[in-house]
């Protein structure tokens, strides 16, 4: 055989396994998503028990999002309820607006603000490490200075971790999506997150890998947060919220998730760039600075998320190429009851694949061209990164 017939074969068969992969995957999700609970489809629970509660906002230059965000926190529906804002060494006007408005809710509102950051410490970390030092309530929720809440969003959320038990429960924030551009990447990043965590899965002790937290509402027993170490054992860690579900879950604590549209909600950044440069400096950190698995992310994505696009215009490659795109649009229609994100953006998967791979090289480049990574203005050097980030498990 010479080589072109070869390559041809190669090709046909790649193509074949990709779309056997993607289907797979898409019967996975189809078959199992309906089992992850949505607080609201659930009957509300009378309250016969209100555990006391304080949401922890870190905030760092957050002037243009602070406000909101507290102010929905001040209209919950909760009875026992304490937000401990903390001002994180800000420079803008952050600080000033937490301090009028703890000024005008002193009941429910305090404000903990921090002038240096001691070393060996990320500013976040150890923002919501010295607020929960401070917080002795039976919960804790630490949450996003952008973030939005429902007003019944706690009672609902306290509601069902009571109700299963949960040491950690994971409310999933709803993406606020202005723009297609927005829709194109966030929509290819949350059908990404499948592959990397089984949400049904979540709640099962058994199954280390599905472990999971996010930045928005990572909700804990106090006592399940000083079981791991609190933050002191994530000091370095840029994707701390992940962090925290990998160590609940390796600690045998009960951990769950959850849906729940608009409950919680979040607008990451305007446009696809705009989510890109947010990203820098969190990709190739949940890499592990690890330029191997940065390889191997890039070559994943263009194989399975763009190549399959192109091979339609292939006669040999045609039917698997529709095979894996109708069970792209199998799971993008599972997840738009949640994500908003319609079916047909399963069409602009390669627009956000090129966007997402472009985001972990310039996440790489930006990280290694000047030795670690700025975030809020604080430099933290790679070195000290990589020496203090989680160990990889290969599960």
């Amino acid at each position: 055989m010479t080589l072109t017939p070869i390559f041809a074969q190669s090709t046909e068969i790649a193509a074949w396994l990709v779309a056997a992969l993607w289907a797979f995957k898409s019967a996975e999700v189809v078959r199992n998503l309906p089992r992850v609970p949505d607080l609201l489809l659930l009957p509300q629970i009378l309250r016969r028990e209100t555990p006391s509660l304080t949401v922890i906002v870190p905030a760092r230059n957050e002037q243009a999002h602070v406000s909101a965000c507290v102010e929905s926190l001040l209209a919950q529906d909760y009875p026992n309820l304490q937000i401990l804002a903390v001002d994180d060494r800000s420079t803008d006007q952050t600080g000033p607006l937490l301090t009028a408005l703890a000024a005008a809710h002193p009941d429910r509102l305090r404000v903990l603000t921090i002038t240096e950051l001691p070393p060996d410490w990320l500013g976040k970390t150890h923002a919501m490490a010295e607020a929960a030092a401070q917080s002795p309530t039976d919960y804790l929720l630490f949450t996003d200075a952008d973030v939005l809440f429902a007003p019944d969003a706690l009672s609902r959320a306290i509601a069902q971790t009571l109700a299963t038990h949960a040491d950690h429960f994971v409310l999933a924030p709803t993406l606020i999506i202005r723009r297609w551009d927005e829709a194109a990447v966030l929509g290819l990043f949350q059908l990404l997150g499948l592959f990397a965590v089984r949400l049904w899965r979540v709640p099962d002790p058994r199954s280390l890998r599905d472990a999971f937290g996010v930045g928005a509402f990572n909700l804990l027993k106090r006592s399940a947060y000083l079981q791991i170490g609190a933050f002191e054992a994530l000091r370095m860690e840029i994707v701390e919220d992940l962090g925290l579900g990998r160590r609940i879950k390796r600690a045998g604590l009960a951990q769950r998730f959850a849906f729940g549209r608009n409950l919680v909600r979040v607008h990451w950044a305007s446009g696809a760039l705009g989510i890109t440069e947010v990203m820098t400096k969190n990709l190739f950190a949940g890499l592990h600075f690890n330029l191997f698995l940065l390889v191997g992310a890039c070559l994943s994505i263009t194989g399975f998320c763009i190549l399959p696009f192109a091979g339609v215009a292939f006669e040999p490659l045609r039917l698997p190429a529709l095979i894996t795109i109708a069970a792209i649009a199998l799971e993008y229609r599972a997840l738009s009851r949640q994500s908003g994100i319609p079916t047909w953006n399963a069409l602009l998967m390669p627009f956000g694949a090129l966007l997402f791979v472009y985001a972990l090289l310039r996440s790489a480049a930006i990280t290694l061209c000047q030795g670690g990574v700025i975030w809020r203005g604080t430099f933290y050097p790679l070195a000290e990164l990589r020496r203090r980030a989680a160990p990889i498990t290969w599960r």
